[in-house]
């Protein structure tokens, strides 16, 4: 097989297989009624087929990379394309909903070895301008794929059943096998170090406690020792983490990459962007679905433009950083994205598509397309090819707690605004019985409203009192995005005048 067509095979199987692990972490959430209802689950159970694959994909991700750089990272992505495989099929037919449980976090073990390593091949493969666009087409797909989960899986149960949300994997992890075997170079590691046990260890321990701290907030509140005694811990953890790595001779994570300010600071813009854009993508869904009275289906579509346009224009946007450096592009994409979701403060309860949702949609889309591919690339090519998966461990770890700390902060916000607003617009003085009891209802499901036999007056007031909400969510999540630009063009430098990274 001659080099050009090996190449772009090896970019096909990278982009396949990380994809396969993006969809998954939004494709379930439209078919969990029909879990609760085939497997009888309960409510906690329906959260933690969710969060069982989140929690062990953030906190082994930078594990995950570092294993690579070990011991290879064809073999380590091979490892992981497989195991991500078994374990989907294992979700599929789980006759209970705890074996379904366990077999998500199963995924998300897998898919923390298989995605840094996908990004450190096609850096190793790739070369020049070539690898900006190569990383460019790598992000356009996987972030694209997140947003195609919604639509993907409403199709997947309204067809079939929330089964074949699971099993469709199957086929797609056999395809990238086969491009594994068939064209990905071997990618030799370094094992004239050990292993970094005790690093790796507390590294997925620090980052276990804060998330899972995050995933049970919203139900048991900060107080709760099932919260703070994660949360505490974690954080210890991380800390001895990080005294140890600098002290210990073989350090699983080289702490001298963060002097590269590039790297530094691409992993702050890292953390602004992904948080803005988990949150938005996060509450816009559920506004569109329970606010405004979309499907699943319809409210995965309305999004669509921005997986188009993540496909179509991220792969030319990281050639382009190629030829005139990223600090331009990364750091204007952030405040085109954050304008397109400043557009959504002016959705109402109606949430109108066409003049709307599309137009804040497109300025979104267009926003994250110039971000994301020169973001990697920036990121990535700031540390040498010995760290290349460390660095990609790094950067996905960043990106996946920004997301779950912004949906959980956003939220709180959103709660507390909506709390407040119903009290503004709702004395309880002036209520009858029935109405007090739905207004307390309320204020425990915001972005949620249930039918009720109750006055119209109130239903619309506290209709008005969450699209209130979603616009202060959407005004923080806009925030940030802009936090993610200003940061990158005062702190991102133009690499193309700095000395090649050793190899």
């Amino acid at each position: 097989m001659d080099e050009r067509r090996a190449k772009a095979l090896t970019l096909v199987a990278c982009i396949l297989g990380s994809a396969v692990v993006f969809i998954d972490q939004t494709v379930i959430n439209v078919a969990l009624p029909d879990v609760r209802d085939d497997l009888d689950a309960s409510l906690a159970d329906q959260q933690w087929v969710v969060e069982a694959y989140l929690l062990l994909l953030a906190s082994l991700i930078l594990v995950g990379g570092s294993l690579g750089d070990l011991y290879g990272r064809r073999l380590v992505f091979a490892i992981g394309v497989a195991g991500f495989g078994a374990a989907s099929l294992l979700c599929a037919i789980a006759p209970t909903v705890e074996v379904l449980i366990a077999s998500r976090a199963l995924q998300g073990v897998f898919g923390a070895l298989l995605v840094p390593s996908s990004l450190a091949i096609i850096t190793s493969v790739y070369h020049g301008d070539e690898r900006g666009a190569a990383i460019g087409s790598w992000t356009a797909w996987t972030a694209a794929s997140v947003a195609l989960g919604p639509p993907l899986g409403g199709l997947l149960v309204d067809l079939f059943s929330w089964r074949a949300v699971f099993a469709i994997n199957v086929p797609l992890v056999a395809a990238c096998l086969w491009l594994i075997v068939r064209a990905v170079p071997e990618c030799p590691g370094d094992r004239t170090h050990p292993v970094d046990l005790v690093g790796a260890t507390l590294c997925a321990v620090g980052l276990a406690g804060p998330v899972y701290a995050l995933i049970q907030q919203p139900t048991l509140g900060w107080s709760d020792a099932e919260v703070l005694a994660p949360l505490l811990g974690g954080i210890g953890a991380l800390g001895a983490f990080v005294a140890y790595e600098r002290a210990v001779s073989s350090p699983m994570l080289p702490l001298q990459m963060f002097a590269n300010r590039d790297f530094a600071v691409g992993n702050v813009a890292t953390l602004a962007v992904y948080a803005g854009l988990g949150a938005a993508t996060f509450f816009v869904a559920i506004f569109l679905q329970q606010i405004a009275g979309y499907s699943a289906f319809e409210a995965g579509l309305a999004l669509l433009p921005i997986t188009i346009m993540l496909v179509t224009l991220s792969r030319r946007f990281g050639a382009l950083a190629a030829r005139i450096g990223p600090r331009l592009l990364m750091g204007g994409g952030p405040l085109v994205a954050g304008i397109g979701l400043l557009g959504f403060t002016r959705l109402d309860e109606r949430g109108d598509y066409l003049i709307g949702v599309l137009p804040a949609t497109l300025l979104f889309g267009l926003g994250l397309a110039m971000t994301v591919a020169p973001l990697t690339a920036t990121v990535l090519q700031s540390a040498d090819r010995r760290h290349a998966g460390i660095a990609s461990g790094v950067n996905n770890a960043v990106a996946r707690v920004a997301s779950l700390l912004a949906i959980a902060a956003v939220g709180a916000i959103v709660s507390a605004q909506f709390a407040s607003n119903v009290d503004d617009r709702l004395a309880p003085a002036r209520l009858s019985a029935t109405d007090r009891a739905y207004v307390a209802e309320a204020k425990e499901r915001p972005l949620a409203l249930a039918g009720s036999s109750v006055a119209p007056g109130t239903v619309v007031q506290a209709r008005e009192a969450n699209v209130d909400a979603f616009r202060t969510g959407m005004l923080v999540t806009g925030l940030l995005m802009f936090m993610g630009g200003v940061v990158s063009l005062v702190g991102i430098r133009d690499p193309r005048a700095a000395p090649a990274a050793p190899a």
